[in-house]
């Protein structure tokens, strides 16, 4: 049986690092009396940590903005400015400190100005610090606001946190570990720098200057003292680091809820867009008329969906925009102030908070009906809880809440069910068609699922490419499919090709289908005419099985699909596949041989070319 090596990797490295320390405490208490004579270590412990403390202050006040920056930014600018701030990391510290005195020595401006006080001070001993620690803090603080979700400020933005209150509020609290972490390895590397101090600020002596001052002047056996203060300094912050700011406890703690306030109910108003915008190579051209308040965006992964509601919600710019809800321009207004709601794919709830204080978040949030969103999406007990307590199901509802305490004027929603359990899915698709209902809010969903356009929505938008297939009416959208892409966007099974001839009937292989004169009166037949080539389409549930009179054809799969099963037939001819669905318990074997109907009333056929 093989065995990982890891452990033993591991252990080689943990052995490295600690046979030295037990080697120095073995041997520290046979040193002669010269071991325990150390004037001058207290105050130079006192130095060491005086101007560590400052040098990771001052770090910190410039280094976290520069973090933020940097992570925010791209380009050569960025990147050249990131690889500037790592040099010091790369230099020797000798030749830190010789660079510093090309800055601030007494020669320089800066050091004549100061009559030479920068060098050989505590001020040196700061600068020579500040120089080497930085890049530990700069590179941790843009390692933690690089992993902040940005969607997590898009929301905060829909919620009215204008740029710097998402920067305090949302960045700068969840990138906090990574900032604690960076400003301890600046403290240690401050604390324990030698190099650049010895050359720039040799007077007055931190701890490691001290130390080497008495090894060269006495020996190894004056260094113990130093050692065992370094030591022992080094440890007791590390412990304090380790103990605080400790993670918070899970323990309950009870939310006194405010009275509840029913949201006022209102028409929604009406909203109409028009939008262009340039993503990379990705090119989004969107428009919608509005006639009913609910709007479903359907289309496959990567059409353009989601960028089509972060445009509505202002969190992504646009090159040509008109939307107006309402009569009400939103184009010209910055997210925080366009009056929405905004649910994306993930709920992106701010891991500080606890679910009272989420759905009180936004700007402007009426705690009352906080309180009655939260009863009515069945969050109540819920309240005192952090958002790693919940369920992915608990959490889009906390999300949907949020977005709710504000009572926006449009409510958008991306992809709400996406990675729910079925029966979560379910329960949380009815409530939100029960919100929707009750509130007669006006709102956007995204989806892929024409179920989820059926329940939740009057109008409905094929999407793909970044272009729109169909716009109209749901029902009319997912009865009536415009094309062939259209057909396939909804999920029909049954799509072929054939021709139609100047008698309105439907050839495609063994198919013979005499069409109704209103299947040639839609729309797309305006400009052509029989006979001509076509696509087709007709839903599964509309072929029926038939004893005699029909194709013939062979089952050639059947999934059960709890009431109903679906089968797989290949026609007579051996190549076409036709999908049929039919009541569970009716279904033939597969190999059976069969006939089937395919009512002229229920095929839409297309002209192509």
């Amino acid at each position: 049986m093989l065995r990982t090596p890891l452990p033993w990797l591991a252990a080689l490295l943990v052995a490295y690092l600690l046979v030295p320390l037990v080697a120095f405490l073995v041997r520290a208490p046979g040193q002669g009396g010269s071991a325990t004579a150390a004037p001058g270590v207290g105050d130079a412990l006192r130095t060491s940590m005086v101007t560590a403390t400052i040098s990771t202050a001052v770090v910190t006040l410039l280094g976290v903005p520069l973090g933020y920056l940097l992570a925010r930014s791209s380009g050569r600018t960025a990147g050249a400015l990131g690889v500037a701030v790592q040099l010091p990391l790369a230099l020797p510290p000798l030749m830190s400190g010789i660079l510093l005195i090309y800055l601030v020595g007494p020669y320089t401006t800066i050091g004549q100005f100061f009559h030479g006080g920068l060098t050989d001070s505590a001020t040196g001993v700061v600068l020579a610090q500040c120089f080497v620690a930085a890049p530990f803090l700069v590179v941790s603080a843009r390692s933690a606001f690089a992993a902040v979700d940005p969607a997590q400020l898009d929301v905060a933005a829909t919620l009215g946190h204008g740029a710097l209150s998402r920067t305090l509020r949302v960045a700068l609290p969840i990138a906090a570990r990574g900032i604690r972490a960076g400003m301890l390895l600046a403290w240690l590397r401050a604390f324990g720098e030698f190099g650049a101090t010895i050359v720039l600020a040799y007077h007055p002596y931190t701890l490691p200057v001290f130390t080497y001052v008495q090894f060269s002047s006495t020996g190894l056996a004056a260094t113990t003292v130093p050692v065992l203060v370094t030591l022992g300094a080094a440890l007791v912050v590390l412990l304090i680091a380790d103990r605080g700011p400790a993670r918070r406890a899970h323990r309950r703690r009870p939310v006194r809820l405010p009275a509840p306030r029913h949201p006022a109910l209102s028409q929604g108003p009406v909203l109409d867009f028009h939008m262009t915008a340039r993503l990379g190579a990705f090119r989004l051209a969107v428009e919608h008329r509005g006639v009913g308040r609910n709007l479903a965006i359907l289309g496959a992964s990567g059409s353009g969906k989601s960028a089509t509601l972060r445009l509505l919600a202002g969190v992504l710019p646009t090159h040509d925009a008109h939307i107006t809800l309402g009569g009400r321009d939103l184009a010209a207004l910055p997210a925080e102030h366009r009056g929405i709601g905004y649910l994306p794919q993930h709920p992106t709830l701010l891991p500080h908070l606890r679910v009272w204080e989420q759905v009180t978040f936004g700007v402007g949030a009426d705690p009352a009906l906080a309180a009655f969103w939260l009863d009515r999406l069945k969050l109540t007990d819920l309240a005192d809880r952090y958002p790693d307590q919940l369920s992915g199901g608990q959490a889009r509802r906390v999300g949907l809440a949020r977005a709710l305490a504000r009572e926006p004027r449009l409510l958008l929603l991306d992809e709400p069910f996406a990675g729910l359990d079925a029966p979560v899915r379910d329960e949380l698709r009815r409530l939100l068609r029960t919100v929707l209902r009750e509130t007669a809010l006006t709102s956007v969903l995204v989806t892929h699922d024409p179920d989820d356009a059926a329940l939740l929505s009057q109008d409905t938008l094929l999407f793909a490419d970044g272009a729109v297939l169909q716009d109209g009416p749901t029902r009319t959208v997912l009865t009536h499919p415009a094309g062939p892409n259209a057909a396939r966007l909804l999920g029909v099974r049954n799509i072929g090709h054939g021709h139609v001839d100047s008698d309105g009937v439907l050839e495609s292989g063994p198919l013979r289908i005499a069409l109704p004169k209103s299947a040639l009166e839609t729309p797309a037949w305006h400009h052509a005419t029989p006979p001509s080539a076509v696509a087709w389409c007709v839903q599964p549930h509309d072929v029926r099985l038939v004893p005699a009179g029909g194709t013939r054809a062979v089952v050639d799969d059947v999934a059960h699909l709890g009431p109903v099963a679906e089968l797989v037939l290949l026609l007579e001819d051996g190549g076409a596949e036709l999908t049929v669905t039919v009541p569970g318990g009716q279904e033939p074997e597969i190999g059976a041989e069969c006939q089937v109907d395919v009512p002229a009333e229920a095929v839409i056929v297309w002209p192509e070319g």
